[in-house]
């Protein structure tokens, strides 16, 4: 077990980082934009390789975040009335490995169970299963809806970068009693979301987010990812 760190600003960052968590469900409560672009300069501050910083951000709401809501849930359900569909709507980069083995694909599958099973979304729910995937693509019910993008010319490298920068923006959006929930979900629907935020022919979708005010009477929020020792990750070589 770990000491808790007697400096109080060390507990504190400790306190925002572990008290992260994808939130999927928010309230309607806006988030001023003077508030966003705080949090998009905090996290500005994230390391890249040589300085690149090679994110670029498309904030959502209002109307522009509902119009694209509107497209990609009605995507969503052609494309379960005609599965030859998914063939339009597919991701431009492998978020997920082509063939997954243990021991991540055993966390994969408890992280899905746990939460349908909290649901109580069984292994034949097909229409509830639909219903809750397609929340990703209403962000949850949250006011804000993050797309961000990639230019195609960047290495692999860049999005070890771009993961700095997430993370910098999920970390300051807690400092400041908001949530978010980070979507690899709209990878595929990249040909609707792309033309919608105006972005350039040679940018790439790298995921979406969610950002507002965490819903704390919604059992779904109660949904806490496990995660393993660090010994079991972790090598020390003296």
């Amino acid at each position: 077990m770990t000491q808790a760190p007697c400096n109080p600003a060390a507990a504190a960052v400790d306190a925002v980082i572990t008290s992260r968590m994808s939130a999927r469900a928010f309230t309607k409560q806006p988030v001023p934009r003077a508030a966003l672009e705080h949090l998009l300069q905090v996290a500005s501050r994230a390391p890249s390789g040589t300085n690149t910083q090679p994110w670029k951000v498309y904030v959502l709401q209002g109307t522009s975040r509902d119009s694209l809501v509107a497209q990609v849930c009605a995507a969503h359900d052609a494309m379960r009335a005609d599965p030859a569909l998914a063939a339009q709507h597919t991701e431009e980069y492998d978020y997920y490995p082509e063939k997954w083995v243990s021991p991540y694909i055993d966390r994969r599958r408890e992280n899905g169970w746990s939460l349908y099973g909290l649901l109580g979304i069984g292994k034949g729910d097909k229409d509830k299963m639909h219903l809750q995937q397609q929340r990703n693509f209403r962000f949850f019910d949250a006011p804000v809806g993050l797309m961000f993008t990639i230019d195609r010319v960047m290495g692999r490298g860049s999005l070890v970068d771009y993961g700095m920068f997430l993370q910098s923006l999920m970390v300051a959006a807690r400092a400041h009693g908001l949530h978010t929930c980070p979507q690899a979900a709209w990878n595929g629907f990249h040909k609707i979301v792309l033309p919608h935020i105006g972005a350039g022919p040679d940018e790439m979708l790298v995921c979406g987010m969610s950002l507002g005010y965490a819903d704390e009477t919604d059992p779904v929020n109660s949904f806490h990812t496990p995660r393993i020792a660090v010994a079991d990750f972790t090598h020390w070589l003296g």
